[in-house]
């Protein structure tokens, strides 16, 4: 599977929010709504989220140095968990509050046109958004499920937009239904649970978030297809005779670590076993390209009699 950035999903989002987070604002201002407030806050956040992952992007780019020798492929892992934080921190935490405060001292919707119809435009804008984020998807995940691959994705930045675009729009929807039964009710208690709602989606996404980008930080190994192909192209039959153990590691989406001790003939040279693991790393990258960084170590296979 591709570790393709989705930077065209993560500048699609970030334009949808910024859009969306003023006309939000906007009709707080006029409504008093406190689902438009934490939407608000959730949309502003949803960009600083997008902000950080092109940042993130970009710092990834950066060649090795010689106090960073692998480079800085992890950024990108970085950046994710963050907007996992801030996902929790700003968007949840504060909806949370926010509904808590609504339900406590409920008043009554004002102008409330104004939210009903910020909220129309946005789910039309987050529809495109969404979208955009699944089409980049399907370009990569092959025969995998949603949740596969969100769970085995080696790029960050794809699964965060798709969860915050899901988290959005469903959001979104609960706002709408806050707002519509304070305003059928006369009751604003119904914001406020429109809006702890909000929070409770928010909050579990960016656990889901962060479990994931937390395994990425401490180091997955390659997919089973690509262990299976590394694996295949370094036993040639004739120098390298077998594969005695491996690990691999992502550097980053786009790099893999691959160390294996191998086995070979006892009589070679040392000539031909140099010559047998240069074969060895240039079989294993023309089989997985993202094997970028390969160490083999030659070992001689001893088989106990018994």
């Amino acid at each position: 599977m591709s570790a393709s950035g989705g930077t065209k999903a993560i500048v699609a989002a970030l334009g949808a929010n910024l859009a969306i987070a003023v006309a939000k604002f906007v009709a707080f201002a006029f409504s008093g709504s406190s689902s438009m407030l934490a939407e608000g806050v959730h949309s502003l956040a949803d960009s600083g989220n997008q902000g950080l992952l092109l940042l993130g992007g970009k710092k990834a780019k950066r060649e090795a140095t010689p106090e960073h020798p692998f480079g800085y492929g992890r950024e990108r892992y970085i950046y994710g968990f963050l907007v996992s934080i801030i996902l929790f921190s700003i968007g949840g935490v504060f909806a949370l509050y926010e509904g808590y405060e609504k339900i406590k001292n409920p008043h009554e919707l004002e102008h409330w046109y104004w939210p009903v119809g910020v909220l129309i435009f946005a789910i039309v804008a987050e529809g495109f958004s969404f979208r955009t984020a699944i089409k980049e998807s399907n370009e990569i995940r092959g025969k995998l499920s949603w949740s596969q691959f969100v769970r085995r994705a080696k790029a960050p930045e794809l699964p965060v937009v798709l969860l915050e675009d899901l988290g959005a729009l469903v959001g979104l929807v609960l706002a709408l239904g806050g707002v519509g039964l304070s305003v059928m009710t006369g009751d604003g208690v119904w914001d406020g649970i429109g809006t702890v709602c909000i929070g409770v989606l928010l909050v579990l996404i960016a656990l889901v978030l962060a479990a994931e980008t937390k395994s990425l930080l401490l180091g997955e190994a390659a997919d089973v297809d690509q262990v299976a192909k590394i694996r295949e192209a370094v036993v040639d039959g004739e120098t390298v005779t077998g594969l005695i153990h491996m690990r691999t590691l992502h550097l980053g989406p786009e790099e893999l670590l691959v160390a294996a001790k191998i086995a070979v003939q006892h009589d070679d040279t040392a000539a031909e076993v140099a010559h047998a693991i240069d074969a060895a790393e240039a079989r294993i990258r023309e089989a997985v390209p993202i094997a970028r960084v390969i160490y083999l170590e030659p070992d001689i296979l001893r088989t106990t009699k018994p």
